[in-house]
């Protein structure tokens, strides 16, 4: 009797578990010596059908190793790459190399939104020192914290959350299913009856209680130096001691501007084995892209999530420029121009909004001018 050579020397199958970063898994069974190029394959195929098509398609992804976060290499085969038998990997799709920028088009407008973020954490420092001198500081503040209070996003629609609490869902539970289901009550429903028997239904969503501990001692370091700077800044001004509602004030504003992460985001990247805090972090500093977010994690991490609170230096030419600025000055007593810099340092695609604003505008132009005409010096 003989058996043929290649069955006595097959290569061993293995079972992989292969994510996609929206959340859908599947398993795939491929013998060791399989090229991860033909594996990845294989994942496009049934993860978007059609894409085979496009040849560019297969180098435009790329499978990383969850647990080393290695990118395997298209070349090796799975048995070179160390891929153990049930090892998790991640399929994603690589960012568009940008198109390599031309001499003139390297130009100030893009170091201007590099500093841009310092820039802004710096002047709101100073907003809010000069708006706290103001004897109405504490109404002007109001009217500052209502004018959030108009677009907070992270509000519940009532109706959605009526409709569900009368089906006999708990109102807390109803609240968290519509806040991971984008306030669709259809989804919501049925998030809420796949889940119903989950031990963990009822813990809050990921990044809720970080956020929750965050703002109650104040560990943003932005909000502990501008209560600091403020309180001294009211001690000089009247040599009486700071007013509470005024603190709690300021504190609400920096509140109600803290990042917000996408709850299905940190989910899915949790589910790869990152640690809760570290996602956050990813998404904070790569403004809730949930691809970037994991790029970040798997390289270098920088910016790190202290670089987003460091001002400019203040003895720098530039920001002496820019505060000697009479429209700067003038703006900086507006309570609107400081909420305007708050919301573009969490949202940074409103910047434009702000520009065209009438009260904002203005004090933003001057800015980039100053900022232009010292970097062609």
């Amino acid at each position: 009797m003989f058996v043929q050579e290649e069955k006595i020397f097959a290569a061993k199958v293995l079972r992989l578990r292969v994510c996609a970063l929206d959340g859908a898994e599947w398993l795939e069974e491929v013998s060791e010596d399989t090229p991860v190029e033909r594996l990845k394959e294989r994942c496009l195929k049934r993860f978007v059908p059609g894409s085979l098509e496009d040849p560019k398609s297969i180098t435009h992804h790329k499978l990383i190793h969850a647990a080393s976060e290695k990118v395997l290499a298209d070349t090796k085969t799975v048995l070179e790459e160390n891929i153990q038998d049930r090892d998790v990997l991640v399929l994603i799709k690589k960012r568009a190399p940008p198109a390599p920028p031309k001499m003139a088009d390297v130009s100030a407008e893009e170091k201007f939104q590099t500093e841009l973020r310092k820039i802004l954490v710096s002047l709101i420092e100073v907003a809010q020192k000069l708006l706290a001198l103001n004897p109405d500081a504490v109404e002007l503040f109001k009217k500052a914290n209502a004018m959030l209070d108009e677009d907070e996003d992270d509000r519940v629609d009532e109706i959605a959350l009526r409709q569900l609490t009368e089906m006999g869902f708990p109102e807390s539970r109803a609240v968290k299913a519509l806040r991971l289901n984008h306030m669709s009550v259809t989804q919501a429903m049925e998030w809420l009856i796949e889940h119903a028997d989950d031990p963990t239904v009822d813990a809050p969503l990921p990044g809720q209680l970080l956020l929750e501990n965050s703002a109650e001692v104040g560990t943003s370091s932005t909000t502990t130096t501008t209560a600091k700077a403020v309180a001294g800044a009211s001690l000089e001004a009247s040599g009486e001691e700071p007013k509470d509602e005024l603190t709690e004030i300021f504190k609400k504003i920096r509140r109600k501007r803290e990042f917000r992460p996408d709850p299905r985001a940190v989910i899915a990247l949790m589910e790869m084995g990152f640690d809760e805090r570290e996602v956050v972090d990813a998404l904070r500093v790569n403004n809730n892209q949930q691809n970037a977010a994991c790029e970040w994690l798997l390289g270098d991490r920088k910016p790190t999530p202290e670089d987003l609170d460091k001002g400019i230096d203040p003895s720098s030419p530039l920001f002496q420029a820019i505060l000697e600025n009479p429209v700067v000055q003038l703006g900086l007593t507006n309570p609107k121009t400081l909420l305007a810099f708050e919301d573009m340092l969490e949202n940074p695609l409103n910047s434009t909004q702000w520009m065209n604003d009438p009260e904002t505008g203005p004090v933003m132009l001057q800015i980039s001018r100053i900022f232009q005409t010292l970097n062609r010096t």
